[in-house]
């Protein structure tokens, strides 16, 4: 099996490394990532900029590119390779909920599947640095399983994992995505020549983390693994729509 790997945390975090590690051994693997943070990126492409491409010391490839990108190209370009499956993380932070949309992770997942592959993203369940070693063999384990029972062609898995060591797992719940509340107001400051400058504020908190949500298997110290679509149309309104578009004004 051939995989390909990316993530939006950047080709030197160590999330993607351990990823690394634990998937060489099961399978051909090539990196192909950022050549810095770009949490946040959701899938947006590098449109009106030139990409450039350095291979490290360690056979990774660094790409000045966003994570959509770096599946581009290692899909469908002069230097792609067969690929069997893509492979997005492991995140350094969860990707839960309403979060899915901005993810740079998950939209290199998503970028996978548009280009005709099987594709997972994985994240960890919050935030340390201490146990990607048990999201990259949550992820080998799964990858193992996929070989056999590949995955429909419209969807994707949003793996998060527990930050904790592999055998206090309690084991892997399906998941539907969670809600939070909007995020807080964006912080006004001064940058040091007196112009003004804004953050964004911190996320909302939860608003349905109830049995079922990935929030709440998080919480209970399971994987959740999250199917999603990449069909974004909304079925059970197009009746709706269609009635609301005929109906008779006079």
């Amino acid at each position: 099996m051939k995989l390909l790997v990316s993530n939006d945390d950047g080709v030197h975090a160590p999330g993607i490394e351990a990823l690394y590690d634990a998937l060489k051994d099961i399978a051909e693997v090539r990196v192909i990532a950022p050549d810095r943070n770009c949490s946040g990126a959701s899938n947006s492409l590098t449109l009106h900029n030139p990409l450039r491409v350095h291979r490290l010391p360690n056979g990774f490839y660094s790409l000045t590119g966003t994570p959509t990108d770096c599946v581009h190209l290692g899909t469908n370009s002069p230097i792609a390779d067969d690929v069997d499956l893509v492979v997005s993380g492991i995140n350094d932070g969860p990707n839960m909920g309403d979060d899915v949309l901005y993810s740079g992770t998950v939209a290199a997942a998503m970028e996978g599947r548009y280009m005709g592959l099987p594709s997972i993203a994985v994240s960890m369940g919050s935030r340390g640095h201490d146990y990607y070693e048990t999201a990259a063999r949550v992820v080998a384990d799964i990858v193992n399983k996929m070989a056999d029972q590949p995955l429909r062609m419209d969807t994707i898995l949003n793996i998060n994992v527990p930050s904790v060591p592999y055998e206090k797992l309690k084991g892997i719940k399906v998941t539907r995505l969670g809600r939070r509340h909007r995020a807080e107001t964006m912080v006004q400051d001064k940058d040091p020549f007196g112009r003004d400058i804004y953050w964004y504020g911190p996320i909302g908190a939860h608003q349905d983390d109830a049995e079922g949500t990935d929030f709440h298997a998080i919480s209970e110290g399971y994987v959740s693994i999250t199917p999603l679509s990449l069909d974004m149309t909304a079925k059970s309104h197009q009746d709706t729509l269609s009635n609301w578009l005929t109906t008779d004004k006079s």
